[in-house]
C-alpha cells in the first residue's frame, strides 16, 4: 500500500473553515488517513514518501459538474460533426478530453450528455487503467423530445411512457445519472431557448424512474417555464437556469434543487463571436440570455441556493479543463472566492451524490487532492498554477 506525506501546504480543504498554513496532509493507499498542523504529525513520518509543499496551495481535486467528454470546442462542431461522428470516434475524443481534464485538476467530472454510450465505456477504461482520466459520473445521451433540444445525439422519446422506457433504456446502459431536455437551447438551429422541451408530466415519468434507480436527475433549462416544469417534476438539478425568476428561485429552495449556471458556455461564445467562425443562430441566441443569466445565478446566490461549478466545455471555445474561467466569472458576478471553490469541491459533489467520497479533504475520503501554486483564496485564478494533482492517492500529474 503507497503512503504519502503531503506537507507544508496552506489547506483549503473545502468544508469552507478558514486555511490551515503548514499542513500535513497523510494518504494511505486510496485514501486520506490523517489531516492537521504538520507540527501535530501522529508519530514517525518514515514509512511515508514525502511531498514538499511548502510555498503551495492544496484543495480537494475540482469537480466539474457539467462536460461533455465527446464534443470539442471547437467553433461549428454542433450540430453537423457531433452528428455525424462515429461511436469510435466519439469514444477517441472522449479519450483526449479526459485526460486534459485531468491535467487541469479536475478529478471528478458529470458528462451530461454523450454519443452511443462512448463515455460508459471510458468510466470502465479509467476504472481499468487503460487510458487516464477523471472519475466521472455519466448521464449517457440526454433524453429530449423528438426533434428538441440536442437530438442529434440525444435519446428522442415523447409521452410519458415514452420518456419512461427512455430513462429505462439508459439505466441499462449505464446511466449513473438521468438528464432530461426541459427547453430549447442555443446550440440545436430552429429551437428558440424558451421553448418548453419535455413536458412537465414526460418530465416526472423520467425523474421518477431515476429515482426508483437511486439514480439523480438534471434538467437543461434555459426558459423559465421549463425550468419551473422541470422543479414541480422533483428534478436535482437545474442545469444553466438562464431566464429564471422568483417562483424558480423559490421552488428550487423548497426542492433544495441544485442549480449548474455554467456560466462559461455563454462568454466563451460571446468573447469569440467577432471570429465569425459560429453559426448565427449560436451567437445570436447567446446574446439574447447571458444578462439574464448572470442576473439568475445573482438571485440564486442571493437566496442561499446550491451552486455547483460546471462549464459545459465542449460547446465552442470552451476547453475541457477551464473549470477555473467558470470559478472567475462566479466571483466576478459576487462570490467570494471561497465560495467559488466550494462550488467546485464540496457542493459539486453534493450534486453528483458523492459527498461521502469527495469534495473535502477529511480523514477517510478519497486522497483526490490538487496542489496549486499561489493563493487561490486571495484569486481564484492561482487554481491554473498546477503542480501536482493525486486521484485516488495516486500521483498522476506532476509539474
Amino acid at each position: 500500500m503507497n503512503r504519502l506525506a503531503v506537507k507544508g501546504a496552506r489547506l483549503v480543504d473545502g468544508t469552507g473553515a478558514p486555511a490551515l498554513s503548514n499542513s500535513l496532509v497523510l494518504v494511505e493507499g486510496e485514501r486520506i488517513a490523517w489531516v492537521g498542523a504538520a507540527p501535530n504529525a501522529p508519530g514517525s513520518l518514515e514509512e511515508y514518501q514525502s511531498l514538499d509543499a511548502r510555498g503551495k496551495t492544496l484543495l480537494p481535486g475540482l469537480v466539474n459538474a457539467h462536460v461533455h467528454l465527446t464534443s470539442d470546442p471547437a467553433p461549428t462542431f454542433f450540430p453537423t460533426i457531433a452528428a455525424s461522428d462515429s461511436v469510435a470516434m466519439a469514444s477517441l475524443r472522449a479519450v483526449r478530453n479526459a485526460r486534459l481534464s485531468l491535467e487541469a485538476g479536475e478529478t471528478t467530472v458529470r458528462d451530461m450528455g454523450a454519443k452511443g454510450g462512448s463515455v460508459f465505456d471510458l468510466v470502465k477504461a479509467i476504472a481499468q487503467g487503460v487510458v487516464p482520466g477523471p472519475r466521472i459520473v455519466a448521464a449517457g445521451a440526454a433524453v429530449c423530445m423528438t426533434g428538441g433540444h440536442g437530438w442529434p445525439t440525444g435519446h428522442e422519446a415523447d409521452g410519458p411512457d415514452g420518456v419512461r422506457k427512455a430513462v429505462r433504456e439508459e439505466l441499462k446502459a449505464g446511466a449513473a445519472v438521468v438528464k432530461l431536455m426541459a427547453t430549447g437551447g442555443v446550440m440545436t438551429p430552429g429551437i428558440g431557448v424558451g421553448v418548453v422541451g419535455l413536458s412537465e408530466a414526460e418530465l416526472a415519468a423520467g425523474i421518477e424512474e431515476a429515482h426508483n434507480a437511486g439514480r439523480r436527475t438534471a434538467t437543461h433549462a434555459i426558459g423559465t417555464q421549463g425550468i419551473l416544469n422541470a422543479l414541480r417534476a422533483g428534478i436535482d438539478s437545474i442545469e444553466h437556469g438562464c431566464l429564471l425568476d422568483e417562483e424558480g428561485v423559490a421552488l428550487m429552495s423548497k426542492r433544495e434543487a441544485f442549480m449548474v449556471p455554467t456560466l462559461s458556455a455563454l462568454a466563451n461564445i460571446l468573447r469569440n463571436a467577432e471570429k465569425g467562425e459560429m453559426a448565427e443562430h449560436v451567437t445570436r441566441k447567446a446574446r439574447q440570455v447571458q444578462e439574464r443569466a448572470f442576473a439568475s445565478f445573482a438571485m440564486a446566490r442571493s437566496a442561499g441556493i446550491r451552486i455547483a461549478a460546471g462549464t459545459d466545455a465542449g460547446t465552442p471555445y470552451n476547453p475541457h479543463g477551464g473549470l477555473v474561467f467558470e470559478l472567475e466569472l462566479m466571483v466576478a458576478h459576487g462570490f467570494t472566492p471561497m465560495q467559488a471553490i466550494l462550488a467546485a469541491t464540496s457542493v459539486a459533489a453534493q450534486a453528483l451524490d458523492l459527498a461521502d467520497q469527495i469534495g473535502t479533504i477529511e480523514v477517510g475520503k478519497q486522497a483526490d487532492l490538487l496542489l496549486v501554486d499561489g493563493d487561490p483564496l486571495a484569486d481564484v485564478a492561482a487554481l491554473r498554477q498546477v503542480r501536482a494533482v493525486l486521484k485516488a492517492g495516486s500521483v498522476v500529474v506532476q509539474n
